[in-house]
């Protein structure tokens, strides 16, 4: 049996749209019972992709379709799955929202370090007093030409006026919670799943995947092939 043939029998493997290992290491827990594959399993070295969205849905959309498309010409058609995410600031008019992997490029596409996107963020708001905030997560699952899932999911919190933890990624260390008196980098990682933008979309998600995964009704093959 050919590769390409094992991956659509198995009809659990799922490719996921992102090159960030943070993003792998937190998605793969959050989906028991599917195999979920970067880019690099199917031979897919990282390569440009234009989010010339409007908000998070179209560029989740886009990261998908263009990561099917490199997977069609190696292996097979299989459900892409895509992650777009961000944190949106009330006082800034929800900057950086979508451009948070981006927030202080000067040229859009080279990208500061983590702790100088959050040192410029803090520095940005010093002296704000509204500081409510809110990491927003859209994943879209796309498994066929036209068809697809989406759902988006926030995590509202207070911007800390400065980093606390070490857990987690990108702007974790200073969003604060209040309801649990901690910043996101400082949950475990079980919280974490259980209160996040992207645990929440992803348990959405992973919900709806399986009802398609099920047989229709008065019998029949799974939706999700």
């Amino acid at each position: 049996m050919g590769r390409a043939a094992l991956y659509i029998l198995l009809g659990m493997d799922i490719l996921v749209a992102t090159f960030n290992r943070h993003k792998m290491d937190e998605l793969r827990p959050l989906f028991p019972g599917y195999n979920l594959l970067a880019p690099a399993d199917l031979g897919i070295s990282e390569f440009a992709i234009d989010e010339n969205g409007d908000d998070y849905f179209q560029n989740a959309l886009i990261k998908a379709r263009a990561l099917r498309a490199q997977a069609i010409r190696r292996i097979a058609s299989m459900p892409t799955l895509a992650d777009d995410s961000g944190l949106s600031v009330k006082a800034l008019d929800g900057t950086p929202g979508i451009w948070s992997s981006r927030y202080g490029s000067k040229d859009g596409r080279s990208k500061l370090s983590t702790g100088e996107r959050n040192s410029l963020l803090l520095a940005e708001m010093a002296g704000v007093a509204d500081r409510a905030c809110a990491f927003y997560c859209c994943l879209v699952l796309l498994y066929g030409e036209d068809r697809f899932l989406s759902v988006q999911e926030t995590c509202p919190g207070l911007l800390a006026d400065a980093p606390r933890g070490v857990g987690g990624f990108g702007y974790d260390p200073i969003v604060y919670l209040p309801e649990l008196g901690m910043t996101v980098a400082e949950l475990d990682p079980e919280k974490k799943a259980e209160i996040s933008h992207r645990g929440k979309a992803a348990l959405a998600m992973r919900i709806a995947l399986d009802a398609l995964r099920c047989p229709v009704a008065g019998g029949g093959n799974p939706i999700l092939t």
